[in-house]
């Protein structure tokens, strides 16, 4: 106890502190339930996540200029999925500060484990929380209406975390967020062979290339080549690497609490104004980490302790929620919008507690 208070403090003079890592993983995983909820019902406008539709935006826009009382959950709808970002960035972010910084002398040093027992240990870090989510959805999927049937191959790029790879990974993430767990681990991978205690250059020339790659694809830009490339490493590659960046950082400059208000409504306008543009969308995750960043800086404390409970939660939340989904979103689609929501967010968070406490039996 006393070590980890002393590492809250040491961290409190870096960008983040321990607690306010966390709180940014409850605000985050609040929008990305919230969103893979919502984004199914017929009447939500649908995001622009792994592809740039112009439909979507217009749906956006008459959205904004007539707005109705479900405007709270269109934003959710449409911007709730940028909490991915926020999550890769805490990644990279929360390597740098494990394996590179001499503040962080007490936990064990990549230069101490091979790049085997490195991929063992980030993959098994990942399995068991995957595998929980994916063996109890798949078997609600199948006693509730409208069951997917999964293919063999489909079955081993899931535990594998290799179902990204997959050249249509739309019909073969089934239920969906568990790609991310693919993408972790390519992302792992990355850090460990290329950015471990490399120079920020190579960080900055690897945002600049995978921007590069997603911009070519700028006269198809509802396509399928960058769907696929958004699934993977090269789509999530700027918030990633902004959390490396940003954890190297030698000196931090202290910002005043209006200050960060003021950057925060600017950030609004301008993550909701580049997401009119092809171009400046692609830019998009780096304003969605600026803008978590100055908006857990502006929370008051209690907000702080709500945010930083859902954050020890989020990992539970993730791998649980397909599952209430599965149940309760039949109530939302019959006509009944709020009551399927309420319902979806209480037995979602009841059964993360639990989840949360198999995770760690299964784990220890």
């Amino acid at each position: 106890m006393k070590n980890a208070i002393t590492q809250d403090k040491i961290r409190g003079s870096e960008l983040l502190s321990r607690t306010e890592c966390s709180a940014l993983r409850g605000i985050a995983i609040l929008g990305i339930f919230l969103h893979n909820y919502l984004h199914w019902l017929r009447q939500m406008v649908k995001e622009n996540e792994y592809q740039f539709h112009q439909g979507n935006i217009d749906h956006l826009m008459d959205l904004l200029r007539n707005p109705t009382w479900d405007l709270p959950l269109q934003f959710f709808s449409f911007f709730g999925h940028y909490g991915v970002p926020v999550f890769l960035f805490l990644s990279g972010y929360g390597l740098v500060q494990k394996y590179e910084n001499a503040r962080s002398a007490a936990t064990p040093s990549t230069a101490e484990e091979s790049l085997w027992q490195f991929i063992k240990k980030h993959f098994m870090k990942l399995f068991p929380m995957m595998m929980l989510g994916f063996t109890v959805f798949a078997m609600t999927d199948w006693i509730t209406p409208s069951r997917h049937h999964w293919s063999w191959s489909e079955i081993l790029g899931q535990v594998s975390m290799t179902i990204n790879l997959f050249p249509d990974p739309d019909k073969a993430i089934w239920p969906g967020p568990y790609w991310f767990f693919g993408l972790m681990m390519q992302l792992y991978l990355l850090y460990r062979i290329a950015l471990y205690k490399r120079g920020n250059r190579v960080v900055w020339l690897l945002i600049a290339a995978c921007w590069a790659i997603q911009a070519l694809c700028f006269a198809s830009p509802d396509g399928a080549t960058l769907n696929w490339i958004r699934y993977n490493c090269i789509g999530g590659m700027l918030p990633f690497g902004m959390g490396i960046l940003l954890a190297r950082m030698p000196a931090v400059p202290h910002l005043t609490r209006s200050s960060h208000i003021s950057r925060l409504i600017a950030l609004l306008a301008a993550v909701v104004s580049m997401s009119l543009v092809f171009h400046t969308w692609l830019w998009i995750p780096a304003f969605i980490v600026l803008l978590h960043i100055s908006l857990v800086k502006t929370l008051p404390a209690v907000c702080i302790k709500v945010f930083n409970w859902l954050g020890t939660l989020s990992a539970a939340i993730f791998v649980c929620h397909p599952i209430t989904r599965k149940i309760f979103i039949p109530i939302s689609r019959g006509g009944d919008i709020m009551d399927g929501l309420v319902l979806y967010i209480v037995c979602t968070l009841m059964l993360a507690v639990l989840f949360k406490m198999a995770i760690e039996r299964i784990r220890d």
